[in-house]
């Protein structure tokens, strides 16, 4: 069982334009696609498309529409009422894979909503693999909400295992999550590009480079990778947009690229590989096989219509070619 945690879901939208976006001109749609989303969401409905066992745990009544979308996409899940309709984003696509987006801020968390929602999550998770806390913060959460959960994770264990924590956010969150002490950090870390940037240069890393620098050349990515995970972090997947991702582990460092796919929609792209890498990490896959995975999965999900999930069998891993790297900047 893998459970996820999205503490600000989204109803998102994405609508396909036939042509690029022509700002302060009226355009005509060539298709609209609604999906229940938010990055906890996406894994639990990638996990469900590739029949893994898994429950997506968030805040919203059960009439919401995004609650209602997970019901009808056979999504199981634990929610949380708040009194308060769930947020709406919308994504622009553009024929040459262009992705604009705008998302609502979603409705503010008092402390005791926050508290009931840490309580379920605690509740559900026990005996579970994994668990995934994933997703922007909404108003009036804390930025270290995330390491909180993390350590009342591993304290509530009553004597069962652990699961693993992987953590996917950006921004405060995300840099809260490796700041603070060991139990707070997470088993998986899955940042992109920009966000490995701002996070190696936080963890000491001497040679910070920008993000365009770090797509550009995964053995420098590998070493800020490797920058986090000397902080504490268990693992770095570390996803760089067309060019691939690179792992890092206490173990060594791995770059994994896909043969070019036609790019309809990157949205949800990043989630569907942490999927593929859990998906893998279940069934006992070493760490380059989880990084094959989460590719295959990432390279099939950016080839599909908006926020739509592939399934396992719509992935190519046999197509993933994996290069093995340098930790440190010798």
């Amino acid at each position: 069982m893998i459970v996820t945690l999205t503490a600000n879901p989204s109803l998102d939208r994405t609508v396909e334009l036939p042509g690029a976006l022509a700002r302060g001109e009226v355009q005509r749609a060539v298709a609209v696609h609604q999906e229940s989303g938010g990055k906890g969401v996406n894994v639990s409905r990638a996990l469900v498309a590739s029949g893994l066992e898994t429950l997506a745990v968030l805040p919203g009544a059960d009439s919401d529409p995004v609650l209602s979308g997970l019901h009808d996409g056979g999504v199981p899940f634990a929610a949380l009422p708040i009194g308060q309709a769930l947020r709406s984003n919308v994504t622009l696509t553009e024929p040459d894979g262009v992705t604009t987006k705008i998302n609502e801020p979603g409705p503010e968390l008092s402390g005791e909503q926050q508290e009931a929602l840490i309580g379920l999550l605690l509740e559900r998770s026990r005996g579970a693999s994994w668990v995934v806390l994933a997703g922007s913060l909404p108003p009036g959460v804390p930025a270290d909400f995330y390491a909180t959960i993390a350590r009342r994770l591993r304290s509530n264990a009553d004597g069962s295992a652990t699961p693993g924590i992987a953590i996917d956010s950006s921004g405060a969150p995300l840099a809260a999550a490796v700041a603070g002490d060991a139990a707070g950090k997470p088993d998986l870390l899955k940042p992109n590009a920009e966000e490995l940037a701002e996070l190696a240069a936080a963890a000491g890393f001497a040679n910070v480079s920008t993000a365009d620098e770090l797509e550009a050349d995964p053995a420098k990515a590998a070493q800020a990778a490797a920058a986090v995970v000397a902080s504490g972090v268990g693992a770095v997947l570390a996803t760089l947009g067309s060019k691939g991702a690179v792992l890092v582990t206490a173990d060594g460092a791995w770059f994994a690229t896909h043969p070019p796919i036609k790019a309809v929609s990157t949205v949800g792209a990043g989630d569907s590989s942490l999927a593929g890498y859990l998906l893998a990490a279940t069934q006992g896959g070493s760490a380059q096989d989880c990084l094959r995975q989460a590719v295959a999965h990432g390279a099939a999900a950016a080839s599909l219509p908006g926020s739509t999930v592939p399934a396992v069998h719509q992935t190519t891993p046999d197509a993933v070619t994996i290069t093995a790297l340098q930790k440190d900047s010798q």
